[in-house]
């Protein structure tokens, strides 16, 4: 048991230190949970998801990921941004119908009231779904969280060959991830109580604006 502790401890560690520097992903999470708290709970579970999931890739492969992935790392870049920037320009044009403000209820409406708007019921588990799905996408096409697992799993492959120190790595990778991510969730789902609609229909276009920055800036130097 004492064995296993140490690899678990050094994926806490690795996934807290991907997960925690706060990016255009954590902007775009926040903004998701002042919106609606369910559909980002999906989108944290599909951040860390494709942690979890880069994290298997570079143990499992170890030295090899490290040696194949760098040469080609120009292209991976701007491949990567080309996505990223579809994606926020695309974010970006449904965005225009985001309504600056809601109008208040009318008494007699809030009244007779007792259920959430029907929008956010139709959502239910399809846009926790979509939501998943989406946010999966957008960490997916970041080359620099692959090459950061890559870079410390072949720096500790020696302790990471058996299956047992592996899978308490991955674990450890997974619960810290998540654990941030969801964390992420609860903020934002408390401050968005707080929030006008205008101020959350512009954090929606500053998180997809981060994308599209965040893009350009992994684009250059060109290939």
């Amino acid at each position: 048991m004492n064995g296993l502790l140490s690899p678990a401890l050094s994926g806490t560690v690795a996934g807290l230190g991907v997960a925690m520097p706060m990016g255009a992903m954590s902007v775009l999470l926040l903004q998701e949970a002042m919106r609606h708290r369910r559909t980002a709970m999906a989108a944290a579970a599909g951040i860390a998801t494709v942690d979890l999931a880069y994290a298997a890739l570079a143990t499992a492969l170890g030295p090899w990921v490290a040696s194949h992935v760098s040469p080609a790392e120009a292209w991976i870049r701007l491949l990567s941004a080309i996505i990223l920037l579809s994606l926020a320009a695309h974010a970006l044009y449904r965005g225009r119908a985001l309504p600056a403000a809601e109008p208040e209820p009318e008494p007699a409406a809030t009244a007779t009231a007792t259920a959430k708007p029907p929008t956010i019921e139709a959502r239910g588990a399809g846009g926790a779904r979509a939501a998943f799905a989406r946010y999966v996408a957008l960490t997916a096409v970041n080359p620099t969280t692959a090459l950061y697992f890559a870079a410390l799993t072949t720096a500790q492959a020696s302790t990471l060959t058996a299956r047992a120190p592996a899978a308490a790595f991955l674990a450890g990778v997974a619960a810290a991830s998540l654990l941030w991510q969801q964390t992420l969730v609860a903020i934002g789902a408390a401050a968005g109580r707080r929030i006008s609609p205008a101020a959350r229909a512009w954090t929606f276009r500053l998180g997809y604006g981060l994308v599209a920055a965040y893009a350009l800036k992994l684009a250059f130097p060109l290939p």
